[in-house]
């Protein structure tokens, strides 16, 4: 796994970055453990979004939109990640709602000739005080419209 996401061409919608695969993330038959790809996926995002300025920064929520949880998660394994380094996540929107988001997600090879998983990820913003759906803020709107796929005429 040599290639650099930078020799790929850039994605037509969402975001493509990288995931680090460690040996700690393997399990007994030196593949990527089943369970990290949700942990894997939610670090891509989170730094996404961190980047541009939802984030827990020094110990504080830097918007109301960090609080939310996840309803929905599905993948299916297409390919094992059979070693450590870097791996390709591509990841977008598929509908952000009210108080709602659905991602759709893509792990693959750098040089994208292997889907090593795929599946969706529904989050639900949440009122901290009542735990109850509340609606996005205009600021996750603006980011989340960055990773909205196109619909088609």
């Amino acid at each position: 796994m040599t290639h650099a996401l930078a020799d790929q061409p850039a994605v037509a919608y969402g975001h493509l970055g990288q995931a680090m695969v460690h040996f700690d993330d393997l399990d007994a038959l030196g593949i990527l453990h089943n369970a990290r790809y949700a942990l894997l996926l939610e670090r891509a995002i989170t730094a996404y979004w961190s980047d541009r300025g939802v984030a827990y920064r020094g110990g504080r929520a830097t918007t109301p939109d960090v609080f939310h949880a996840v309803r929905e998660f599905t993948i299916t394994y297409r390919a094992p990640v059979t070693g450590t380094g870097p791996i390709a996540v591509h990841f977008w929107l598929e509908h952000f709602g009210t108080s709602s988001g659905e991602y759709a997600y893509r792990f693959h090879s750098l040089d994208d000739t292997t889907t090593y998983a795929e599946g969706r990820r529904a989050i639900v913003r949440l009122d901290p005080a009542t735990m109850r759906p509340t609606p996005w803020t205009d600021a996750a709107r603006a980011v989340a419209g960055t990773l909205l796929r196109p619909t088609s005429a």
